[in-house]
């Protein structure tokens, strides 16, 4: 797929502008069993980066198609990072419990179910529901864009709204999906994103090369 991609740009040292962690190498009965189907997963975030990864990806699935007989899907992963302040909580000055809303965030993440637990901790509830609320609006925006993306390649798509941790959630898509190959928007192995993988990814993770 690199290679259709190397080619038709013309750049020969594409390949290795592209390949931020390398591929980990499968058995030959996994090979087999999925040689029919290619799973290509873009980490999107709506930024300019993240738009030209998802380009690409289509791009390859598009061309890989129309190469062989294989399924490429492309999926858009957008992933809300939990990152609000618990320690800043005072559990001792808070309102009555709130039912409904601890029903809505018990699927969000872990942090938030075990503070729920806690007695008169449901005063976060009213900051939360803000938060969770605009982050779903703007999760909503981001996957309306790569949706709009793909409808005008034609091609096969999926896409995810996480929550957690970026890394682990990437991580956690492309083991459910068997995924091929991960795109993220980086142009260096050095960036802090492809260090957070770590090097044991079961997959391939393509970044976006300098001359694009």
């Amino acid at each position: 797929m690199l290679a259709r991609l190397q080619s038709a740009i013309g750049h020969d040292g594409l390949i290795e502008e592209m390949v931020l962690l390398p591929h980990i190498q499968k058995s030959s009965s996994q090979r087999v069993s999925e040689a029919k189907s290619v799973n290509l997963i873009v980490g999107y975030d709506g930024s300019p980066e993240s738009h030209t990864a998802l380009d690409i990806a289509f791009w390859i699935s598009h061309q890989t198609t129309l190469a062989t007989n294989n399924q490429v899907t492309v999926q858009a992963v957008y992933v809300v990072e939990e990152n609000f302040n618990y320690q800043s909580v005072d559990i001792f000055n808070l309102p009555e419990h709130q039912p409904s809303l601890e029903r809505e965030l018990k699927n969000i993440s872990k942090p938030v179910n075990f503070l729920l637990t806690q007695p008169k901790v449901t005063a976060i509830l009213p900051h939360l529901e803000t938060e969770f609320r605009t982050s779903l609006k703007e999760a909503d925006r981001i996957l309306w864009q790569a949706k709009t993306l793909a409808e005008e390649w034609q091609g096969s798509f999926k896409s995810h709204l996480r929550f957690g941790n970026i890394a682990q959630e990437f991580k956690k898509v492309v083991q459910s999906e068997s995924a091929d190959i991960l795109l993220l928007g980086c142009q260096s192995g050095d960036h802090p994103m492809i260090e957070n993988l770590g090097n044991n990814f079961p997959c391939a993770v393509l970044g976006i090369p300098n001359s694009l």
